[in-house]
């Protein structure tokens, strides 16, 4: 049986996922569910960043690695976006993008469509791919 099966490679089933998009904020960096579902919903991952190529990368990783941040719920728990508010990771990330004023009650955002390569759990973002804009602010609404 297995000479017949000599040179065969087995399909990688990869089920598709979706945009996987990076929304960046003053105050926060945020990814799609489907960026999670392309790195297989890892519990932490590094934020990388390329600072000739102005691109941003994220990977999986473990609680012990250095500079490892809280990242996903398992793959059923994980119903939203994932928010990171990591002043570092922030820091590092705005960098990149400059934001509008926004009118009173907005915030201003830059989103980017990543490029996920679910095989090597890479999502790589370039940031000459944003596009502007504002949204309204979420959360509490403050008491007047």
């Amino acid at each position: 049986m297995a000479s017949l099966l000599q040179g065969f490679e087995e399909v990688r089933l990869i089920k598709p996922i979706g945009k996987t998009v990076m929304t960046v904020t003053a105050s926060a960096v945020r990814f799609n569910k489907a960026t999670a579902a392309a790195l297989g919903f890892p519990a932490y991952v590094k934020v990388l960043v390329n600072e000739n190529a102005k691109q941003i990368a994220i990977v999986p990783t473990t609680a012990k690695a250095d500079n490892g941040i809280k990242f996903s719920k398992g793959e059923d728990k994980q119903t939203a976006s994932i928010s990171v508010k990591d002043a570092t990771v922030i820091e590092a990330v705005t960098r990149f993008f400059e934001f509008a004023e926004a009118p009173e009650g907005e915030v201003a955002y830059q989103s980017v469509t990543g490029e996920a390569h679910q095989l090597d759990k890479v999502v790589i973002f370039n940031v000459a791919d944003a596009v502007a804009g504002t949204m309204k602010r979420r959360g509490r609404k403050k008491a007047a």
